[in-house]
Protein backbone atom coordinates (compact mmCIF):
# COMPACT_ATOMS: atom_id res chain seq x y z
CA UNK A 1 0.00 0.00 0.00
CA UNK A 2 3.02 2.95 0.98
CA UNK A 3 4.61 1.96 -2.16
CA UNK A 4 1.05 2.54 -4.33
CA UNK A 5 1.30 5.63 -2.31
CA UNK A 6 4.39 6.56 -2.84
CA UNK A 7 4.35 5.69 -6.95
CA UNK A 8 1.16 7.93 -7.35
CA UNK A 9 2.86 10.89 -5.21
CA UNK A 10 6.07 10.54 -7.25
CA UNK A 11 4.44 10.42 -11.07
CA UNK A 12 4.84 13.36 -12.87
CA UNK A 13 1.35 15.16 -13.31
CA UNK A 14 1.00 14.57 -17.09
CA UNK A 15 0.69 10.90 -16.14
CA UNK A 16 -1.67 11.70 -12.89
CA UNK A 17 -3.91 13.80 -15.23
CA UNK A 18 -4.56 10.66 -16.82
CA UNK A 19 -5.34 8.91 -13.83
CA UNK A 20 -7.68 11.11 -13.54
CA UNK A 21 -9.53 10.64 -16.35
CA UNK A 22 -13.65 9.06 -16.28
CA UNK A 23 -13.73 5.82 -15.10
CA UNK A 24 -9.24 5.21 -14.33
CA UNK A 25 -10.50 7.84 -11.79
CA UNK A 26 -12.72 6.11 -9.43
CA UNK A 27 -10.18 2.85 -9.49
CA UNK A 28 -6.70 4.84 -9.31
CA UNK A 29 -7.30 7.55 -7.33
CA UNK A 30 -9.94 5.60 -5.14
CA UNK A 31 -7.81 3.19 -3.90
CA UNK A 32 -5.05 6.01 -3.58
CA UNK A 33 -7.45 7.40 -0.89
CA UNK A 34 -8.52 4.06 0.31
CA UNK A 35 -4.68 3.02 0.99
CA UNK A 36 -3.81 6.28 2.25
CA UNK A 37 -6.95 6.28 4.64
CA UNK A 38 -5.48 3.40 5.97
CA UNK A 39 -1.79 3.73 6.14
CA UNK A 40 -2.14 7.07 8.15
CA UNK A 41 -5.31 5.88 10.12
CA UNK A 42 -7.34 8.69 9.01
CA UNK A 43 -11.07 7.26 8.63
CA UNK A 44 -12.20 10.12 6.80
CA UNK A 45 -10.40 9.61 4.02
CA UNK A 46 -10.62 5.86 4.01
CA UNK A 47 -14.74 6.76 3.58
CA UNK A 48 -14.15 9.39 0.98
CA UNK A 49 -12.04 6.90 -0.89
CA UNK A 50 -14.69 4.12 -1.02
CA UNK A 51 -17.36 6.46 -1.92
CA UNK A 52 -14.83 8.13 -4.22
CA UNK A 53 -14.56 3.96 -5.80
CA UNK A 54 -17.86 4.67 -7.01
CA UNK A 55 -18.73 8.15 -8.00
CA UNK A 56 -15.03 8.84 -9.02
CA UNK A 57 -15.93 6.93 -12.63
CA UNK A 58 -19.43 9.27 -12.41
CA UNK A 59 -18.71 12.91 -12.00
CA UNK A 60 -16.00 13.30 -9.26
CA UNK A 61 -13.29 12.89 -11.54
CA UNK A 62 -13.76 16.69 -12.74
CA UNK A 63 -13.21 17.69 -9.40
CA UNK A 64 -9.61 15.59 -9.33
CA UNK A 65 -8.69 17.13 -12.72
CA UNK A 66 -9.37 20.78 -11.50
CA UNK A 67 -7.33 19.85 -8.33
CA UNK A 68 -4.55 18.37 -10.30
CA UNK A 69 -4.19 21.17 -12.21
CA UNK A 70 -4.65 24.13 -9.81
CA UNK A 71 -2.91 22.54 -6.97
CA UNK A 72 -0.88 19.95 -7.86
CA UNK A 73 -3.01 17.21 -5.49
CA UNK A 74 -5.93 15.36 -5.58
CA UNK A 75 -8.92 16.29 -4.02
CA UNK A 76 -9.05 15.42 -0.11
CA UNK A 77 -5.16 13.78 -0.34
Amino acid sequence: MKDYIKLLDKSPILIKLIFALPIIDGIIWGLYRVFKGLVEKRVITFIIGIIWIFAGAAICWIIDIFTLVFAGKVFFD
